[in-house]
């Protein structure tokens, strides 16, 4: 533990340098992370030395190669460094630049013509690319633009729903309330007419007296009107005489029928 914490400080002092190190809570979790922190920075550090110097010998190396075919150039040509003016050296340089991007073997007419045949090719694949991606481009956005108005659809859609099952659920607690009011006043009703009933018997009361009896009392009395009507208008064309006339002519009747 003392051995680890002793790297962190060294490592934290290396990093922050002349400014002084941030004040931290030390305890073995804090001590660990710094520690693991402190181990994969120094690894770092040296592949990345590793690193420059590798591309240091390298640019030697291209460098050396350089001058030597140079020198071999420039003596199978007949020329030397500085004899090439200015716009020859532009030329040069920026045929060594196009043939380094075509990535060609040398700059001869011969390499030139397939790397840029090439390139023509995979520009025009390019387009067709793009056109293509512009084609499903276009068809995603016409299908995001129908599915935000779907979902604003369903959404709405949704939202009446939800209203309604809560009117539904109202008016259904409000007919359960009714039904249990109207439960409990039945049970009511019964109980009073269980007791009434009781009372009834107590008193002996007949059955003549009873609502079904007075109904069907009723029902006798409206039955037998009908069965009157008959009679009564048999006897309407003697509603308009009176009663002496009626009896006179009863009594020449009865004389008639003596004589």
């Amino acid at each position: 533990m003392c051995e680890k914490s002793k790297i962190v400080s060294q490592w934290l002092r290396k990093v922050f340098g002349q400014q002084p190190v941030p004040e931290f809570e030390v305890n073995t979790r804090t001590v660990e992370i710094l520690y693991e922190l402190a181990e994969s920075s120094e690894t770092r550090c040296r592949e990345a030395e590793l690193l420059i110097k590798d591309h240091e010998q390298k640019t030697e190396e291209y460098g050396s190669d350089g001058t030597h075919l140079q020198e071999v150039l420039l003596q199978a040509v007949g020329l030397q460094a500085g004899g090439l003016s200015k716009p020859a050296v532009d030329l040069l340089s920026a045929l060594e630049g196009t043939a380094e991007v075509l990535k060609l073997r040398d700059t001869s007419l011969g390499s030139y013509m397939p790397a840029i045949n090439k390139l023509t090719n995979d520009a025009l694949e390019a387009e067709k690319t793009d056109r293509r991606l512009q084609r499903e481009l276009t068809a995603v956005r016409t299908k995001m633009t129908a599915a935000v108005v779907l979902r604003k659809k369903l959404q709405d859609d949704l939202m009446k729903i939800t209203h309604t099952q809560q009117v539904e659920a109202a008016t259904a607690e409000e007919r359960l309330l009714n039904m249990d009011f109207m439960k409990n006043k039945s049970r009511d009703l019964a109980c009073r007419n269980k007791i009434v009933q009781e009372k009834l018997d107590s008193r002996q009361m007949e059955d003549s007296l009873t609502h079904q009896a007075i109904v069907q009392l009723s029902e006798k009395i409206t039955a037998l009107k009908e069965e009157s009507l008959p009679l009564k208008k048999k006897l309407e064309p003697y509603s308009d005489l009176s009663p002496f006339c009626f009896l006179e002519s009863s009594s020449c009747t009865g004389e008639n029928r003596g004589g």
